[in-house]
């Protein structure tokens, strides 16, 4: 449950709240996180010390849904010289370490990121006689705060989001997002760490996938190049009814030579998936690692889980040799802005041997496995294997519904447990599959169906004998009822 707090909508104590917001005596009533970030909306907007603002009733630390304590709202009068419009500017109290007593982030000291490192930022184009700014924008955020929090997997610069509803609710064309630096509002150093602004943009289902395709930061410079469909701001308008292939037919060239050039840097989806070993008979599960619809998935270690998070958050691209990070890949504390790939050269060079024996004496080599995608993830698997494995990277499938997490690595990669010897591994409910070009070749001609999904008809089988491989596409209900 959220209220709206109209004119003094600061939190009892926060800067501004009545005459002489900068005299000293304030840093003290209120929490000093939420200082920081109210101290560069303040140098934003030094005319509005009141924002209209959204605020969480019951706070999360005491049980409320809300992650995020406030949302403040600002009206930006944009710049005409630049063609940049009149919009609301949105701004998030949360993400980061607000407090510093743990109550909701565990403080790590000032060096690195406060909380998340992060908060979220949206501006919309206001529309002609529109006096009040619209205040779907924050349920938006708390959605995408839960995400975060309960997955623990952090947004950076570039990413894209599958919302796959109009964001305000409407009938808008405006079905998904990607994450971008906010134009304006500069990375602060709190006493809790350090916070950035991560900048949400509504784009269209077209504009996703090519952003998925290629790569986020690309489709976010076309945007900019298109006022209607952005501008230099990035503005989100909700009343968009074209993309911005349709507006300029020439920015599809520029994607598609951006894929044949660079891949993708898409390295792995949160997915309806799963994985079958038909190595060994079903009933033989004393020692299986595999995961079948209807039985009781196996957890994944920790390490393994962070190992997941490792490949979801990092695309690897940079490498001359993309590297799965290690088994024992420990959380990444540090502020990563541009994302840079691990540099490790191999699972070796971690450097601690001592894990090898512990960790990967139960990976287990299989001779033949069933792959298991509902239709949205199953028609990533192109994109998988021309955008990621034919440029020598690598791609995941993380299960939505319990820990089965699906790798495709080419044999570029290293660090992988799959090898070209044995290229279907397990370890636990994670399966590797490595791929020789040749057969990613071959798979691409039988799939190519899978890039015309509205002529699907499921369920839909694709098999390789010689290769003992099967991959199904299956409705959503198979996913949905575990027992099915």
């Amino acid at each position: 449950m959220e209220g709206v707090r109209p004119g003094g909508g600061r939190p009892a104590g926060a800067p501004g709240s009545g005459s002489g917001s900068g005299s000293a005596s304030f840093p003290s009533l209120f929490p000093p996180g939420l200082h920081g970030i109210y101290g560069e909306c303040r140098r934003l907007y030094p005319d509005q010390p009141n924002p209209l603002q959204v605020t969480a009733i019951l706070k999360y630390w005491l049980g409320g849904p809300d992650p995020l304590d406030y949302v403040s709202m600002y009206r930006n009068l944009g710049n005409p010289a630049l063609n940049v419009p009149e919009h609301w500017h949105y701004v998030s109290f949360g993400l980061s370490d607000l407090y510093g007593d743990n109550r909701v982030h565990e403080f790590t000291g000032t060096d690195g990121p406060s909380g998340f490192g992060f908060e979220l930022t949206f501006r919309l184009k206001r529309e002609t006689g529109e006096s009040a700014p619209p205040t779907w924008p924050a349920e938006l955020m708390q959605g995408l705060a839960r995400y975060v929090f309960q997955s623990e997997n952090t947004f950076c610069s570039g990413d894209h989001v599958s919302w796959h509803s109009p964001l305000d609710n409407s009938e808008s064309r405006i079905q998904h997002m990607l994450l971008t630096e906010d134009p304006q509002m500069q990375p602060v150093q709190t006493p809790f760490g350090v916070v950035t602004f991560l900048q949400i943009v509504g784009v269209c289902t077209e504009e996703l996938h090519a952003a998925q395709q290629w790569n986020g930061q690309g489709i976010l410079e076309l945007l900019r190049t298109i006022p209607v469909a952005g501008g230099p701001w990035l503005i989100t308008d909700m009343r968009r009814g074209e993309t911005i292939f349709e507006i300029d037919p020439h920015l599809q060239e520029r994607v598609d030579k951006g894929i044949e050039t660079d891949g993708s840097n898409l390295s792995g989806v949160s997915a309806k998936c799963a994985w079958d070993d038909l190595s060994r008979p079903p009933e033989d599960d004393e020692d299986s690692r595999s995961i079948c619809i209807g039985t009781q998935p196996r957890r994944l270690s920790g390490k393994d889980t962070e190992q997941i998070r490792e490949t979801l958050r990092r695309g690897l691209e940079i490498n001359n040799k993309p590297v799965l990070p290690p088994i024992n890949a420990q959380r990444q504390n540090g502020l990563n802005l541009d994302r840079a790939p691990s540099r490790k050269d191999s699972l070796e060079s971690e450097s601690s041997a001592a894990i090898i024996p512990h960790e990967l004496i139960r990976t287990r080599q299989l001779e033949s496995v069933h792959l298991k995608f509902n239709q949205e993830s199953g028609a990533l698997i192109p994109l998988c294997l021309r955008g990621r494995l034919l440029h020598g990277r690598h791609f995941t499938y993380k299960s939505i519904t319990g820990d089965t997490a699906i790798t495709f690595v080419s044999t570029g990669v290293e660090g992988a447990f799959a090898t070209e010897e044995h290229p279907y591994a397990a370890h636990g409910p994670w399966l590797q599959i490595l791929l020789t070009e040749e057969f990613v070749e071959r798979m691409l001609e039988d799939l190519e169906d899978l890039n015309s999904p509205e002529e699907f008809k499921l369920p839909k089988e694709y098999s390789w004998p010689e290769k003992k491989l099967k991959v199904s596409i299956l409705p959503d209900a198979v996913f949905d009822n575990p027992l099915h």
